[in-house]
């Protein structure tokens, strides 16, 4: 077996992977949702005190958290938590976890490290703060309120909480956060800077984040029909839905993952990122497209190569043109599309590592899941292969994602199907 790429590099696979969002905990949930088709978007009452906002739709994760001892979590807020839930069934998967629940010694030994972002921390912290500006009043604070609102609160909980001694990553990039952590993860790896990272993104929901694409004019308003938004890609769509969740992959240099005898999902075979430098909120096609490029070009693979691209697919109207046009100058072809963010809304910082992981597995299980409410395409998208109806079967070997954040910044993915 060639333990590397073809620059010389070391191979990158991933052998674990965890998820919350509201398609569930475990792969095996998430899977039976998206084979029902159906969007996962909820009617949020308690919004209804913010008069000044028009959106009452979200997709939060409703099931309960699991119970942990109080000392170890007592710098987490629930973003924190979410991420810490994501990163134990992603250990566990990747069999990284003793019978008492503590990872196996050998992760603390520095080289395995984290990286790990979100938007922001939890707004509770982040409410006891402000509440000293408006009030004068610092009751509200304690020793933990800083640490549960600062954008490390996971990765450095994370690297508390399981002792964590390696290279640690901060990715607070927006809706790039869990994908640029995924794919410094890779690079820090291929490298030979770490053998194993933890990497992934979380994001706890409030209405404040709704507030904003509201503010913006970008956040869907179909509040009696939550079931018929986000409509991705349709000439109908009225703006994005916010969603909660985390996602965690487990990254791991081949020849250890080999001689530990771990089960390999797939392989990291190619990542980018880059800058529009064009504008903070507006995408960029031609860069968004460069990006990808240059994405193919670490794989090295042609356009040919890839059966599949997981979209942002915000479904916000300059969102959707811009990103289809970039895709269609890249490939120029109607390469299959899909967002899972027709199902569960934008994760916004935990988006990209948990699309990342449903993307790996429907890889696996050779069928992607379709576009939910896309009944008429906008003729401003260009003309991909929008996946629609009951999805698609595809037996492919390479697999892209696509993430693109406030601030000009643009993450791709390429996933390789495992075969040896």
């Amino acid at each position: 077996m060639n333990f590397l790429r073809h620059d010389g590099k070391r191979r990158v696979v991933v052998t674990g992977g965890g998820m919350l969002s509201s398609l569930g905990r475990s792969w095996e949930e998430a899977f039976e949702n998206l084979k029902a088709c159906k969007n996962r978007i909820s009617y949020m009452p308690e919004w209804e005190r913010f008069t000044k906002m028009n959106t009452r739709l979200a997709s939060p994760y409703t099931e309960e958290l699991p119970t942990y001892p109080r000392k170890k979590i007592r710098g987490m807020g629930r973003v924190a938590l979410l991420s810490l839930v994501a990163t134990e069934d992603a250990l566990r998967v990747a069999g990284l976890l003793t019978e008492t629940g503590d990872v196996i010694e050998e992760l603390k030994n520095g080289r395995t490290g984290i990286a790990y972002g979100t938007c922001m921390g939890s707004l509770d912290a982040v409410n006891a703060l402000a509440t000293m500006m408006t009030t004068g009043d610092t009751s509200k604070f304690d020793s933990q309120t800083y640490i549960k609102a600062m954008p490390q609160t996971n990765a450095c909980n994370l690297s508390v909480f399981y002792q964590i001694r390696g290279r640690m990553i901060i990715t607070d990039t927006a809706c790039t956060s869990g994908s640029q952590a995924v794919g410094y993860g890779y690079e820090a790896i291929a490298d030979g800077r770490q053998d194993m990272m933890i990497c992934g993104g979380a994001e706890e929901l409030s209405a404040p984040n709704a507030a904003i694409f509201d503010t913006l004019g970008q956040a869907s308003f179909k509040n009696q029909t939550p079931e018929a938004t986000p409509r991705c890609f349709d000439k109908d769509r009225d703006g994005l839905v916010i969603g909660e969740g985390a996602g965690t992959l487990i990254l791991e240099d081949l020849e250890h993952a080999v001689k530990r005898g771990a089960k390999i999902f797939c392989e990291v075979a190619g990542f980018a990122t880059n800058s529009d430098g064009f504008h903070i909120t507006s995408p960029n096609y031609y860069t968004q497209g460069i990006c990808m490029e240059a994405a193919l070009a670490n794989a090295n693979l042609t356009t040919d190569d890839i059966a599949y691209i997981n979209a942002h697919g915000t479904a916000t109207y300059y969102g959707d043109i811009s990103e289809t046009t970039a895709v269609y100058n890249v490939f120029k072809r109607p390469v299959p599309v899909s967002s899972t963010k027709s199902y569960v809304g934008h994760l916004l910082g935990a988006c990209g590592a948990v699309e990342s992981w449903v993307t790996i597995n429907m890889m696996n299980e050779g069928w992607f899941h379709p576009n939910v409410n896309l009944d008429n395409l906008d003729p401003q998208c260009a003309p991909l292969g929008y996946i629609k109806g009951q999805g698609m079967e595809i037996n492919c070997d390479y697999v892209m994602s696509n993430n693109f954040a406030f601030g000009g910044i643009n993450t791709s993915l390429i996933f390789k199907k495992w075969k040896e």
